[in-house]
């Protein structure tokens, strides 16, 4: 990959809400990650993340953005109002906000990506995942 990001689009079903997530990092070196809790086994998400890239949603119509929280509440994720599409998560700090990015919504999903490793953050205080988040998530630009 040359010094430049690049550039890889992601959009709900309906192209009502979407994400443009820059990296340096080649696609088959992504950290994939497929979380085991109800929430991301029932939208079949599959995320990745790059504390050195940057993130950013976008609402293309004027409401689709859907926030939700569950369980420890700690991140929203972001689903379209209109067609159910899980996008990302975005979560807050003192530091800045953080995303991750559901491959599964990827316009054009690059090719050679890792197998998703299997993970399970239900044994983590949100002490604990604050910290995993802030290390391994995506700055998160813009509005969301």
């Amino acid at each position: 990959m040359d010094t430049e990001s690049a550039l890889f689009e992601g959009a709900c079903h309906c192209g009502a809400v979407g994400y443009a997530y820059r990296t340096d990092v080649p696609p088959t070196a992504w950290s994939v990650r497929a979380c085991q809790c109800s929430f991301c086994c029932s939208h079949a998400g599959v995320t990745t993340s790059d504390p050195g890239g940057s993130l950013e949603f976008c609402e293309h119509t004027a409401g689709a953005l859907n926030r939700y929280r569950f369980a420890k509440r700690t991140a929203d994720f972001l689903i379209c109002r209109n067609c159910g599409t899980y996008l990302g998560a975005v979560f807050s700090t003192a530091r800045g906000r953080f995303g991750i990015v559901n491959v599964n919504a990827m316009k054009n999903r690059p090719a050679g990506l890792p197998p998703p490793e299997v993970k399970d953050y239900g044994t983590e205080s949100a002490e604990q995942r604050a910290a995993r988040r802030e290390q391994r998530w995506t700055p998160v630009v813009g509005a969301v």
